[in-house]
């Protein structure tokens, strides 16, 4: 499977690692009559990139810049580098690659010249086609070519061909237009007044006429300090109608989108005029996402400031806005560049899916095909999101089809064939950019007629004349609405998780850097199967049962969720909130039922169990004397880990003296502004679930502030209970009731057995956590942020039918949450010193850290903690056979980080793990935000 609808099962994979073992590979294939598919990094979305015989996947080994030269503005590229990689190498010299895919993190040059892929900035910059000079080829037969512009190099039979069909080159051709890119549409580009230009020609081949080994790409000069004009209109039609009106102002980019598309993206956006507004800005339609008045708009960016301006007066919009500043540049690009994932589904929550992704008309004639494009719909009882590449015509869209009913497919067919029919009345390409695959090579017919379906049919011949390059596609091609890959899954619920995800494999980006999580074992490892797609796609193959046949038993897949580290980094990072977590859980759950487990899931899935016990017996410091001594690790742990300390006393032991703040007396604490309120004792019955934080006496009268419940996680019950009291010192000083429920370790998220797939243990804790709490009064501040992040989702997923899940999870805030919505006149104590540390995976997942940083921005502190994951991951880093991957995680930019971290700074990290990861790897101690606001307070006290 690619991003596609379509699933080809292939015999196998060959990872050549230079240009003779492609050779190798294809001259043995050939020899067997078996087919060949070269693959990039699986992105395509018309099924070009999937295929039966043998895949050649390029990224694996063939992924080098060979070279760059500047001057000559070239680079020699293998075809598995990633476009990113690329122009990272090249910026320096101030110069990138033109055709930039929203899928530049993870697409391979090969895979784009496959598909002739494009991009926003191909107004300015062309296609992939107009910036390849030469190519290095190996056909099906094991032949070595290279082509570039003339004959040289072309295989026999190539130069007749075309001599013999210029009239049709001439006149059967569609009109030509940027986005031309459906067939073989550079095909004309052999003809003798185009120069002959073999390598261009070839570009779009999509893996039907051989295998590309190397290629002379072009680079292009980076504007030193472009500017993006973002211009609103009242509708997509009449963005559309606009966009071809701004073509003689020279942009960079004339990107249209419509509101709709804001459902999933707004955050992404800012607020405020990024370097000055041109017009009103903000109002009605779009604000929440920091763009102008409108219901949809156009992204043109210039050169220069000045020339954004231009294009915002001359615009005929009902608003428009001017950014400059990059980083608010980036922000709204984000919203775009996340569409494809964002498309995925519709605003009323159903999936929508490719097969009419990219099809492209001339600009001028957008505004009336999107038009008729929405009647087709509606006379179809379809919805989709159109967005795209307005300047130069082509549009995007995931429609909602239903693939999994014959009824589905066959009115995905007769919309597919009257939609192909529009597009060739506008005189468009039924491919923009992606290529045809699967998806259209069917009608293919309707763009260019019967003859030059045969010289396409000749031209492939020529190169390929045994037909082994990606049989099926382009030429003598699959049906539309066969090898769909929904047709081999059950209907579960499981099932239809699993197939949300839709390919466009933005879990296999291996940039660092940024507050991105996903996916950290892939970056480890470099392999697919521990990438979030692949993943779930093994999910998907065990569920169909053809390839994986153990079903829930299953080896393969038991090895693949493995090194996943639970972070749940993809379900926001994904554009599609793929959780893989969640799926690991449920897959554990079905794949020990009945078994004895590992010893593992025993001691550290156990985790909350074997701590209440030894506070129990009030044995915490014999085991710490222990675990010094021990001469081998303990069961079910990894040798290279040390046993985390445990606390002497739990934290509720004394939570009813602890919390104090120094000096202060019954009115306000230090830092309260006046009439917020002080801290005392909060009213509780010798029924409730609630004790005193405060140390007063059971039924005193409840205090003027808020009544916060403060949860009392297991780590920081039994292993840190410094935190729990750093927090009440913090919360009662900000002039909030603080209560910590009774019942010791009976009150629990159930985290440790939700990782281990212990899900009948996880309901079970959950439903006595709910009977021991009750009623929950007010809001409940939890510490720990994979516990938060756990009764935030997984305890209303878990219990769906108890109410009081529900309300639970709505209760649930941060520490930062707690001060900002229920204390907001408090002033923390300024620290005024630079930070570095770790943010929870959870939390940037599951929570987000928005409040935290304005807290800690409010304390003085300066600076961000690392994004990423750290790699211990609760139980994950302690499991024999993770060190490695735990350890490369933590270098990806936790480590660097501590190294890099300027004199006197903080170390903040509010997870156990990420403290425990940077004592055991880093050397130092890190510590909760909210430690450091209580130390702040403390030192505020002092004489």
């Amino acid at each position: 499977m690619d991003a596609s609808n379509y699933r080809r099962v292939p015999l196998g994979v060959v990872t050549p690692r230079d240009a003779d073992d492609v050779a190798a590979a294809l001259h043995v294939c050939a020899e067997a009559g078996v087919p060949v598919v070269p693959r990039g990094g699986g992105t395509s979305i018309a099924g070009q990139a999937t295929g039966v015989g043998v895949v050649l996947d390029l990224t694996r080994h063939m992924n080098a810049l060979l070279s760059v030269d500047p001057g000559a503005r070239t680079a020699v590229v293998q075809p598995g580098l990633v476009l990113d990689r690329l122009r990272d190498a090249v910026r320096p010299y101030g110069l990138t690659f033109g055709p930039d895919p929203s899928t530049h993190s993870r697409c391979t040059l090969g895979g784009m010249i496959g598909n002739n892929a494009c991009g926003a900035h191909s107004v300015a910059w062309g296609t992939t086609a107009d910036n390849v000079t030469e190519l290095a080829v190996t056909t099906y037969a094991g032949a070595a070519h290279r082509i570039g512009t003339g004959w040289d190099g072309a295989p026999g039979g190539l130069r007749e061909l075309v001599g013999a069909h210029l009239g049709l080159l001439r006149t059967g051709m569609p009109p030509a237009f940027s986005r031309r890119i459906s067939g073989y549409g550079g095909l004309d580009a052999l003809l003798p007044e185009r120069g002959v230009r073999l390598a261009q020609a070839f570009c779009g081949g999509e893996g039907t006429l051989g295998v590309v080994t190397e290629a002379v790409v072009r680079l292009v000069e980076l504007p030193p300090a472009p500017a993006l004009a973002v211009l609103g209109y009242a509708d997509e039609s009449a963005a559309a109608d606009a966009a071809a009106g701004l073509l003689p102002y020279r942009p960079l980019t004339v990107e249209g989108m419509a509101e709709d598309l804001l459902g999933g993206a707004a955050a992404a956006g800012g607020g405020g005029d990024g370097g000055g507004g041109a017009g009103g800005g903000g109002a009605g339609g779009g604000g929440a996402a920091g763009l102008p008045r409108g219901r949809a708009w156009l992204f043109v960016e210039m050169p220069d400031e000045g020339g954004a301006r231009a294009v915002a007066r001359g615009a005929d919009a009902l608003d428009t806005l001017v950014v400059t500043d990059p980083a608010r540049q980036r922000a709204l690009w984000r919203i775009r560049e996340d569409a494809a994932g964002t498309a995925t589904r519709t605003p009323d929550g159903r999936m929508a899916w490719p097969g009419w992704e990219d099809c492209a008309v001339p600009p001028a004639r957008l505004g009336a095909y999107l038009r008729e494009f929405r009647a087709l719909l509606a006379a179809h009882g379809l919805r989709g999101t159109p967005y795209g590449h307005f300047g130069e015509g082509c549009v995007h869209v995931r429609i909602d089809f239903d693939l999994a009913s014959a009824a589905g497919v066959a009115r995905f067919r007769t919309f597919s064939e009257e939609l192909a029919d529009l597009v060739v009345a506008h005189g468009g390409s039924l491919s923009g950019e992606h290529g045809d695959g699967q998806a259209r090579a069917e009608l293919l017919p309707k763009m260019y007629g019967p003859d030059m379906i045969r010289l396409f049919g000749a031209y492939k011949d020529v190169w390929d004349p045994a037909g082994g390059m990606n049989p099926g596609t382009l030429v003598r091609p699959a049906r539309l609405d066969e090898n769909l890959r929904f047709e081999v899954l059950p209907a579960t619920p499981f099932a239809r998780e699993v197939a949300r995800c839709v390919g466009v494999a933005k879990c296999r980006t291996t940039e660092t850097g940024g507050p991105g999580v996903m996916c950290p074992s892939y970056r480890a490892t470099g392999e697919e199967k521990h990438s979030t797609r692949g993943r779930a796609r093994l999910l998907h193959e065990m569920l169909a049962g053809e390839i994986v046949t153990g079903g829930w038993r299953s080896p393969e897949v038991a090895e693949a969720l493995d090194l996943c580290l639970g972070c749940k980094g993809c379900r926001s990072d994904c554009p599609v909130g793929v959780d893989m977590a969640a799926y690991k859980s449920e897959f554990l759950h079905h794949h020990w039922a009945g078994r004895i487990r590992p010893l593992a899931h025993y001691t550290l899935g156990g985790l909350p169990g074997w701590l209440r016990l030894i506070a129990r017996l009030r044995a915490a410091g014999a085991v710490n004397a222990a675990a010094r001594h021990l001469p081998v690790p303990l069961p079910g742990l990894a040798r290279e880990r040390a046993l985390p300390h445990l606390a002497k006393r739990p934290f509720t032991r004394d939570a009813g003296v602890a919390g104090r703040v120094p000096g202060a007396g019954a009115g306000a604490g230090a830092g309260v502004e006046a009439g917020s309120g002080s801290a005392s004792g909060s009213s509780s019955s010798s029924s409730s679930a609630f004790s005193s934080a405060s140390g007063g006496a059971s039924g005193a009268a409840p205090g003027p502030g808020t009544a916060v419940i403060l949860w009392p996680d297991t780590f920081t019950e039994y292993l840190a209970p410094e935190v729990g009291h750093a927090a009440l010192l913090v919360l009662r000083t900000a002039g909030l009731d603080v209560t910590v429920p009774r019942g010791g370790g009976r009150i629990c998220c159930g985290l440790t057995y939700l990782s281990t797939g212990r899900l009948d243990r996880a309901r079970k804790v959950l439903r006595r956590t709910l009977d021991t709490l009750g009623e929950v009064p007010g809001p409940v501040t939890v510490l720990e942020p994979s516990c938060a992040a756990a009764l935030r989702t997984d305890l209303p997923a878990l219990l769906p039918d108890d109410p009081r899940a529900a309300r639970l999870a709505a209760a649930v805030r941060t520490v930062a949450e707690t001060l900002e919505e229920y204390a907001p006149a408090w002033r923390p104590p300024r620290l005024d010193r630079p930070l570095v540390g770790q943010t929870h995976c959870h939390q940037h997942a599951v929570l987000g850290d928005a409040a935290d940083r304005r807290l800690r921005e409010r304390a003085g502190l300066v600076g961000e903690p690392a994004g990423g994951c750290c790699g211990l991951a609760g139980n994950f880093g302690f499991e024999p056979g993770h060190h490695e991957v735990s350890v490369a995680c933590a270098e990806e930019q936790l480590l660097p980080s501590l190294r890099a971290a300027p004199p006197g700074a903080l170390v903040q990290a509010d997870g156990f793990s990420c403290r425990t990861q940077i004592a055991q790897l880093g050397g130092v101690r890190a510590r909760h935000l909210v430690e450091l606001l209580a130390e702040a307070l403390a030192d505020d006290t002092r004489p």
